[in-house]
């Protein structure tokens, strides 16, 4: 095999070449088709009609390999297309002699042949033989070739239909990949036992996978199918991660690159993946009613939450979309995404720098743009940072939320949508207790509003509140972080081997906010279905096979204790509250208490006062009056609560 060498000097065999050796290929095929025709017996051929011929097809199908270009791919990677293009190159040339033989014979006296039927259409099939057998030949000799110069890693390809085919030609025709496919699997019993390129095509069964994990030594399984339910997607990957198979995913086909699937694209999956959650249902009908042709402002729009709001709402054509943050840089980046998302469809939009507290400047811009729906995200959310610093809880997330209520009122507003979280739920830190307030203010809002005399202006405004858990990938949150650790070789970190959280993907989250939205009426707190909670250690666990490695060998985990206002597990729904169903079936209103709107701005209008003269206790102590059920862990206001007890 050491003519397999030739390949480190021969990189690519020059097009000129080519063309000559097809040539070269066709002038052996006439003289076969020749000796064929006369039985090998060569006193019978007439030579100088030979040599005439030769030279007459010679031409005619250098012509045609010209025109059609057969010649100017990369033999190596041969496909379809070369094969059409031969085809086509023969079957013209074929054609073309054959008319130049008929007008011979026709300008003949004699009606003599210049070349035979029989020896044109011997010719043909060699011809097309030899130039596929060569391009067949090289293709089998450089992979040969390329197996021997690198180390394989063997490859399980889930799908063995179109998806399939086209992702095991990437890795072949891939000249730096050391990928090597071993296996297709398939759901589909039908297609087991035949094979696609040498490759068998096995039934998807448990068993199997373990058998071509062992035997074949497979370590990676790309799932390549477009229409896997999530379900099914999850059971995959389940079962790889515990033969410690890495699993990668193709992405869907508009993503792919001028229609072409690049080896670069598949990619590992996300953990988005391993939660296996179904696909949300919207009533798209009744979101467009809702929001075609109006304004529509949202605030933290910079934001995770925010950001992914404001995509969806763009797509139902709002009549301006207004897009409110404090951060200038994260504002700027949201307002280059929404600039190139209207260069595909018609977006009216404004990006607003500005901090929610600042009610001179937010009431201008109610005041001028006169918005028609308001989506309230922004909120402080990390846990930590707003135990140290709960009067800027206060102000960001009870006074801040109160301002943009307030003014949805005034100027009418159809409708006030406040995200809020389910760190609300008995909480256990500011961050909680601060958004519980948020959510009893817009509450008994809501309520007050529906008692004035039908002349009040300010009874139009519906308030609506949706509260979920953690959402995977927002800033700060631990899919991040842990992928950030990972990538720095660890150690991973989680506070408590015991601690458990709801997660939702983003783009659920907000499909759900504006389904939520567009069925309120107002002053219901809308729930939403997250699932399973999920153990954190377990998700650190998965995310590390996930990425190849081997707890413990390759990376280790460290438990770091709660942190201050950290509770072990969320919740939806305190003792006292329980849910109404909804025509949705992920989405649920809770029951509440109800508050007097009088007594809550009492208890706002005190906590502006103590957040002038700096009190942090008395802060929260206030807190806890207007939250009872506001119990703070591992934190240094759990003293607080000693005192309230006495």
């Amino acid at each position: 095999m050491r003519y397999l060498n030739l390949f480190r000097l021969i990189k690519v065999i020059p097009r000129w070449t080519v063309l000559q050796l097809d040539l070269l290929l066709c002038s052996l095929a006439l003289s076969l088709a020749y000796l064929l025709r006369f039985n090998f017996e060569w006193e019978q051929i007439n030579f100088s009609e030979f040599w005439i011929s030769l030279l007459v097809v010679v031409i005619v199908k250098a012509i045609f390999f010209l025109f059609t270009q057969s010649f100017a791919g990369i033999i190596r990677y041969t496909s379809i297309e070369d094969a059409k293009r031969i085809f086509l190159a023969l079957t013209y040339s074929m054609l073309v002699v054959g008319a130049i033989d008929f007008a011979y014979r026709s300008s003949n006296i004699y009606g003599q042949y210049l070349i035979p039927v029989s020896i044109l259409l011997i010719d043909y099939f060699f011809s097309m033989l030899f130039m596929g057998a060569f391009r067949i030949l090289v293709k089998i000799i450089y992979f040969e070739w390329k197996n021997q110069q690198s180390e394989k890693i063997n490859v399980i390809i889930y799908g063995a239909g179109e998806a399939g085919v086209i992702t095991k030609k990437t890795i072949s025709q891939d000249k730096d990949t050391h990928l090597h496919v071993v296996a297709f699997l398939d759901d589909d019993s039908s297609k087991a036992r035949n094979t696609i390129d040498g490759v068998p095509i096995l039934p998807n069964t448990p068993e199997n996978l373990l058998k071509i994990v062992k035997n074949k030594q497979a370590e990676i399984l790309i799932i390549a199918i477009q229409d896997i339910t999530p379900e099914r997607k999850k059971h995959i990957i389940d079962q790889c991660l515990t033969l410690n198979v890495q699993v990668r995913n193709i992405p869907p086909v508009h993503k792919w690159i001028n229609g072409e699937l690049s080896l670069k694209q598949i990619k590992d999956v996300n953990i988005e993946d391993v939660l296996g959650r179904k696909p949300i249902q919207l009533d798209k009908t009744r979101i467009k009613k809702d929001i075609e042709g109006k304004v529509v402002l949202v605030t933290g729009a910079a934001g995770s939450i925010g950001s992914e709001l404001a995509r969806q709402i763009a797509a139902f054509q709002p009549e301006k979309l207004l897009l409110v943050d404090q951060s200038e840089s994260a504002l700027y980046d949201l307002e280059l995404e929404v600039k190139e998302l209207a260069l595909s469809s018609r977006i009216n939009f404004r990006t607003i720098l500005c901090d929610i507290t600042n009610a001179e400047r937010m009431g201008k811009i109610f005041r001028k743009y006169q918005p028609e729906i308001v989506f309230h995200a922004a909120a402080y959310k990390h846990v930590p940072v707003m135990e140290d610093n709960p009067s800027e809880a206060i102000i960001n997330n009870v006074l801040g939320t109160k301002i943009i209520a307030d003014l949805s009122a005034r100027y009418h507003a159809e409708k006030f949508v406040m995200i809020s979280t389910d760190k609300a739920v008995n909480p256990t830190s500011v961050m909680g207790a601060s958004k519980r307030i948020a959510e009893i203010y817009i509450q008994s809002l809501n309520e007050e509003l529906e008692s004035r005399q039908p002349n009040e202006v300010l009874q139009h405004t519906k308030f609506i509140t949706t509260r979920f858990g953690n959402v995977l990938g927002s800033n700060g949150s631990v899919i991040p972080r842990f992928q950030r650790q990972i990538n720095a070789g660890g150690p991973i970190t989680v506070t408590h081997p015991e601690i458990t959280r709801y997660f939702m993907t983003i783009p659920e989250a907000c499909q759900l906010v504006l389904e939520a939205g567009s069925m309120g009426n107002g002053g219901e707190i809308f729930l939403f279905d997250m699932g399973e909670s999920i153990k954190i250690v377990d998700l650190a666990k998965k995310m590390i096979r996930l990425s190849g490695l081997t707890l413990g060998k390759d990376i280790q985990l460290v438990f770091t204790g709660l942190r201050p206002g950290e509770k072990l597990y969320e919740e939806l729904l305190s003792n006292e509250e329980n849910t109404i169903p909804t025509h949705h079936p992920q989405i649920m209103i809770a029951k509440v208490r109800e508050y007097d709107f009088n007594l809550i701005q009492q208890h706002l209008g005190e906590m502006n006062h103590l957040l002038s003269i700096q009190d942090n206790d008395s802060i929260i102590m206030k807190m806890k009056k207007i939250v009872p059920e506001y119990i703070s862990n591992n934190s240094t206001y759990e003293r607080l609560d000693q005192i309230r007890e006495i």
